[in-house]
């Protein structure tokens, strides 16, 4: 009977000890490289190639490598727009469909070396990964899987030397922060001069597992992006959107008819809200270009995308815990057009001036529940203290917990930002944000999944003493690790 009272007492224990530490992590979970992937949030693919000397948009594999000859090359104004708009990552089409490498590689003829640009001397790679380093944006390359200009493409010999294409990108060029793939393969082409259709089955040709274990070993820090996805998946579409519901969370399903899912080969229907409760964590990308197409078209130069579209897209991509990777095309000379460094710019002013003060941290915060009421390290200051790994957290039985904003002074709010702690999972599924107006509370914007980021804009910004969150649905204890507050001048969208 002693014994019996014994081990009742120690497991009661160990259950209060369990309740007053972190709370158990929920569903799948990122990984640290993907947990760093989520921070950078917005980067940019450039595409420069042949292509840009053709004015085409699709490179077929046959332009001659002397046309590639950029009048004024300034990798370092790119790499400096980019920055000035807010991106923090840089990907390079270090290959495209066209099959032409922008470096000295030893694998194809078809490269830089035979190109007029620095006398055949050149490395663009290399000039643009030493760009990133010194303006502080991370570095990541794309190497097209499709080679139209390979003649042995469609055969065996093709594939490893495309894995000796990434092996080289993978040693001379630093840490990457992505591996880029996408699922245009096969088709038309110049093949050495075969000018034929070759088709291939993308599912298996490559043998993906064989050549994404390549990235594993050469490069653990970089995130391996695909529409299938293997870290990153494509969101479906090329407008830049995440759906309005957005899981980091993604089960693959394979297209109608097929057996299995591979690149080029999943239901991309399904890849913008992802899957609640997903076998794999695969947080979605948004990829959308500047202009009306990937490459720079001089008669495209009117079609650059405006500040506010720009503002509406990293609503709509981070803002709703996905990630924006825009693409950028320089013109002949190898710099971007003014029209494009002046947008750029525009986008990087809006969110610098969104971010320039957190309201909330200016309030009293309360919460409805605290985890074990530890103010320390589960309490409200983990909100506003700009730190991931800290977050407010509730009791595993509050799953609808409240928190509410104070101020002295009323403020005016157009900006509504609420991140996860998504090292232990997406957890909630719905939330209503309310403002104090007039003597009540008044319902002024709502929310699904929540994830890496959630960003509400308000077209009417309202002014209030008081600002609540109430969280209606969640499986499981809640976890907070931002709750910002913050009001953006309308004018800067003009």
């Amino acid at each position: 009977m002693r014994y019996t009272a014994f081990f009742v007492l120690l497991f009661s224990g160990l259950s209060v000890f369990s309740q007053s530490g972190p709370p158990a992590p929920y569903g799948v979970l990122p990984s640290a490289r993907q947990l760093q992937w989520h921070e950078t949030e917005m980067y940019v693919i450039m595409h420069f190639t042949p292509t840009t000397f053709e004015n085409k948009e699709w490179g077929y594999g046959d332009a001659d490598p002397s046309i590639f000859n950029p009048t004024d090359f300034n990798p370092d104004q790119i790499v400096k727009s980019v920055k000035a708009g807010g991106f923090k990552g840089f990907i390079m089409v270090a290959k495209h469909h066209d099959g032409f490498c922008l470096w000295p590689t030893k694998t194809t003829p078809y490269n830089i070396s035979k190109s007029p640009w620095k006398n055949g001397k050149g490395d663009m790679v290399k000039e643009f990964q030493q760009a990133c380093k010194a303006n502080g944006i991370k570095f990541g390359v794309y190497c097209s899987p499709w080679d139209r200009n390979n003649p042995a493409y469609g055969t065996e010999a093709y594939v490893q030397t495309y894995r000796n294409q990434l092996k080289e990108l993978y040693s001379n060029y630093g840490d990457l922060f992505m591996s880029w793939h996408d699922g245009a393969n096969g088709g038309d082409g110049y093949y050495g001069g075969a000018k034929e259709s070759r088709k291939i089955d993308r599912s298996v040709y490559y043998g993906w597992d064989t050549t994404w274990a390549i990235t594993r070993k050469m490069q653990p820090g970089a995130s391996i992006f695909s529409d299938v996805g293997w870290d990153v998946r494509w969101v479906g579409n090329e407008r830049g959107e995440a759906g309005a519901t957005s899981w980091a969370t993604f089960t693959p399903t394979p297209l109608e008819g097929k057996t299995k899912v591979g690149p080029g080969e999943v239901r991309d229907d399904l890849s913008p809200e992802g899957t609640r409760n997903g076998k794999f964590w695969i947080p979605a990308e948004c990829d959308v270009p500047l202009r009306k197409g990937w490459f720079y078209h001089p008669e495209e130069d009117s079609t650059v995308k405006s500040p506010r579209k720009l503002f509406d897209l990293y609503l709509k991509s981070v803002g709703r815990g996905a990630a924006l990777d825009l693409g950028i095309s320089p013109d002949r000379r190898g710099q971007l057009h003014n029209n494009d460094v002046k947008n750029l710019a525009a986008l990087g002013k809006i969110i610098n001036s969104m971010y320039k003060e957190n309201l909330a941290s200016k309030a009293t915060i309360l919460a409805s529940n605290t985890r074990n009421k530890d103010s320390k390290n589960f309490g409200v200051a983990g909100l506003v203290d700009n730190k991931m790994q800290t977050y407010w957290c509730s009791d595993d039985s509050a799953k609808n917990p409240e928190l509410t904003l104070e101020w002295k002074n009323a403020q005016t709010v157009n900006i509504i930002r609420l991140r996860e702690n998504i090292a232990l999972g997406q957890r909630i599924e719905e939330v209503v944000c309310e403002a104090w107006m007039d003597g009540s509370w008044k319902e002024i914007a709502t929310a699904t999944s929540i994830g890496a980021s959630r960003i509400l804009y308000l077209e009417n910004p309202v002014t209030t003493n008081k600002l609540r969150v109430r969280i209606t649905k969640s499986p499981v204890a809640v976890t907070l690790s931002e709750w910002g507050v913050y009001y953006l001048t309308p004018d800067l969208l003009q």
